[in-house]
């Protein structure tokens, strides 16, 4: 047995039989958490806070912060974790999802928001996040990463191999990775605890993961999909009876608890829905950024997803691909010197020329490479934008695409161009508005107000019932508020 082996060994033995398995106050239960103490996870908390700021933003309403704050303190006033300081933060993004970091962060989208239909939904939400934290799910499953890539470590050095840590690496997203299920069951379990000890209504979990599922099964049907994974369910596994088992759960407590449906709607009227100034619009085929002041267009057939660092147009019937982003350039290369030197680096390119893109200098070449194990031709486009900053497009080519789309697609990339001062004026964000019923009103009249934002086909009267929770055969009451998209 070699030296390195032999300590390698020795440290793995050590970890585990220093247990590091406490009872943790909120489950009773022993859980091994040894390679992150409290005091850990309030530092790694407050290093990726900045990172989740730099990533998404915070959500330019103070009052709405504000409210946030006053439910999220509400749930977490009362749990078994006095040592930790819970703090809210409300995201500017559209994508309905909830996270909490280690250390008492806890994160909530606008696009949750505009899901939800009560102040005790919101409540439950954070309510699930805080019992994440209480749970120590973060430590305890990034203590299980260490010890399993430890151990990976350990067998590498026996058989003289790195690929097999390099495959079980560990990187500081251990504690940001999907939950498990039994994970999952337990935040919902006492967060239903934390629901009812704030003097909400307990039913508010299941009510809003019902949410979830329409709002999940209406983006499916709308991409034509068999189910939709994005957002929320991506880092909370959804189970098929874990409404009903909320269900079981919250009716162990006592009936009634506040609800606060009118309160909440006021609250989130004139909220933005979908895309944000900041972030750039979506529009059918094209993409805006006012802020930014540009503008491109994508061939039909390829779905535009607006992401924080990106902005990504996929055909899924030939497989192309098209990424764009910014890159920085302060040294002010030329696109051709930037593509050579700053871009591709070593990696071997062919067909580099110069380019002029509407009126803007740029620089093109193709390299080999692979998209999910096979052979694609990717182009780079590299388009000088200032003198500090380089757009960049990457178009992924199968091997099998046609000539009518290979013209599409270097149409797509000479569409970038800046923007008109009357397309900014023209360019307004979807927002959230809340209408009372009149006499006479109907789903298919209310939704007849709403802004088509679906490039697809019109999903307003689906969308409608969906934001608002109302299933088949509901009808809406007059003097009854609703939410509806305006533009």
């Amino acid at each position: 047995m070699s030296k390195p082996f032999f300590i390698l060994f020795s440290l793995f033995i050590t970890v585990i039989a220093l247990g590091g398995c406490t009872t943790n106050p909120a489950t009773g239960e022993n859980q091994f958490t040894a390679l992150m103490s409290p005091e850990q996870e309030v530092q790694v908390g407050a290093q990726e806070h900045q990172k989740i700021l730099a990533q998404y933003g915070l959500y330019k309403d103070t009052t709405l912060q504000n409210y946030i704050n006053t439910i999220g303190n509400r749930v977490a006033t009362n749990t078994e974790r006095a040592d930790v300081q819970y703090k809210f933060f409300l995201l500017d993004s559209p994508v309905v999802n909830a996270f909490a970091l280690p250390g008492g962060y806890i994160y909530i989208t606008r696009g949750l928001l505009a899901l939800a239909n009560s102040e005790s939904e919101v409540a439950s939400v954070l309510a699930h996040e805080t019992g994440h934290i209480t749970a120590r799910h973060s430590a305890e499953r990034y203590s299980r990463g260490v010890v399993t890539s430890l151990g990976a470590m350990i067998l590498s050095s026996a058989v003289g191999s790195s690929g097999v840590s390099e495959a079980l690496g560990v990187g500081s997203d251990l504690y940001m990775k999907s939950y498990s299920r039994g994970q999952e069951s337990q935040a919902d379990s006492l967060g239903i605890r934390y629901l009812n000890r704030g003097g909400y209504t307990p039913d508010a979990m299941a009510s809003f993961l019902s949410q979830l599922q329409a709002e999940s099964q209406l983006q499916a049907h709308i991409d034509k999909k068999a189910d939709n994974a994005a957002g929320y369910f991506s880092t909370h596994p959804a189970t098929a009876d874990r409404v009903s088992l909320t269900k079981q759960e919250a009716a162990s407590y006592p009936k009634g608890g506040a609800v606060k449906r009118n309160e909440y709607l006021k609250s989130i009227d004139g909220v933005l829905y979908g895309d944000s100034p900041s972030q750039g619009f979506v529009r059918g085929q094209n993409f805006f950024h006012t802020e930014m002041g540009f503008k491109f267009s994508v061939p039909d057939g390829y779905k535009i997803i607006n992401q924080p660092s990106n902005i990504i147009a996929q055909n899924e019937r030939n497989g192309a691909l098209i990424v764009f982003d910014f890159a920085q350039n302060k040294q002010n290369l030329s696109p051709m010197t930037f593509l050579k030197d700053v871009w591709v680096g070593d990696s071997p390119v062919s067909q580099m020329e110069e380019i002029n893109v509407n009126g803007m200098k740029g620089a093109t070449a193709s390299l080999q490479g692979a998209l999910n194990g096979r052979a694609v031709q990717v182009q780079l486009i590299a388009i000088r934008w200032d003198n500090t900053q380089m757009a960049r497009f990457q178009v992924i080519l199968p091997s099998a695409l046609s000539s009518g789309d290979l013209t599409a697609l270097k149409r797509a990339t000479y569409s970038f161009s800046p923007l008109s001062a009357q397309d900014k004026n023209a360019l307004r964000p979807y927002r959230i508005k809340i209408i009372a019923a009149k006499n006479g009103d109907s789903i298919s009249s209310l939704s007849g107000r709403m802004a088509q934002i679906d490039s697809s086909g019109d999903f307003r009267d689906s969308r409608f019932r969906m934001l608002n929770a109302l299933r088949a055969g509901d009808v809406v009451h007059a003097g009854s508020l609703y939410k509806i998209i305006v533009e």
